[in-house]
């Protein structure tokens, strides 16, 4: 809860305190720090993105690590989350515009997105579901696991009831090399989770031992009353960025 008169911001006691809990910052994105724009009256965010090459390559590169795109951070109106967003300036770099319109996806099914680089894009999709009947149930026992940890258990080659979908970027032609972003749907005893997932496992084909290739994840808090849920993807070189549900996770 955030009291505006005294500029103080106190936890909730169901807030989880800890790994398990909401991260400002996390993954390949660490390291942030924010500043008031008085300009246009909001808070930005910068954080670091670590290499995910080996030592001897970032030697022969002569560089290791990027800034990652800005985002404007806020308070969600249910006062429950910090919701953060790449920042509007970032559009006046879009180019050619491609759109692809209620296309319908069967299990396993995949669909090229055609006319962009791959490399360069940044990519916003809505997905929508006609039911929720057919989400997979929960395992009590992931309840005292990290989010990325069922990640890895319900990969993106793992079918379930309703998902895995969403994105497969930095995709070679035959995809033997890709990285993942996609969402699964469970239900729990009382309510749907929805866990996003960011997997770099697949990423590259070299097995180098110092590669670091993980996978990283987390629950977003969304209602499915209308049985959508939004992804946003920018893609630059080796850097994915993902939003899930308007910037919750």
């Amino acid at each position: 809860t955030y009291d505006t008169k005294k500029d103080r911001y106190i936890p909730d006691n169901t807030s989880v305190d800890g790994w398990k809990g909401l991260r400002l910052d996390y993954g390949n994105y660490y390291a942030s720090k924010s500043f008031y724009d008085p300009s246009k009256n909001r808070r930005i965010m910068l954080g670091w993105a670590n290499e995910s090459d080996t030592v001897d390559d970032d030697v022969r590169k002569g560089w290791a690590g990027v800034h990652p795109i800005p985002r404007k951070l806020w308070l969600d109106p249910s006062g429950k989350q910090l919701v953060q967003w790449p920042v509007k300036e970032l559009e006046t770099l879009r180019k050619e515009k491609v759109q692809l319109s209620n296309h319908k996806l069967y299990k396993g099914e995949k669909i090229e997105v055609k006319g962009i680089t791959v490399a360069q894009a940044d990519v916003e999709v809505t997905f929508s579901f006609a039911s929720l009947d057919k989400a997979e149930p929960f395992d009590p026992s992931w309840a005292d696991l990290y989010a990325q940890d069922v990640c890895f258990i319900k990969g993106s080659t793992v079918q379930g009831g309703l998902g895995p979908f969403g994105l497969i970027t930095l995709a070679s032609k035959n995809l033997e090399e890709y990285t993942p972003v996609f969402f699964r749907v469970f239900k729990a005893q009382d309510k749907y989770k929805v866990l996003m997932c960011s997997d770099a496992s697949r990423s590259t084909l070299k097995n180098e031992t110092t590669m670091y290739k993980p996978s990283f994840a987390g629950y977003v808090d969304v209602d499915l009353a209308y049985k959508k849920l939004s992804l946003r993807s920018l893609i630059d070189n080796s850097v994915v960025e993902s939003f899930g549900a308007g910037g919750k996770t």
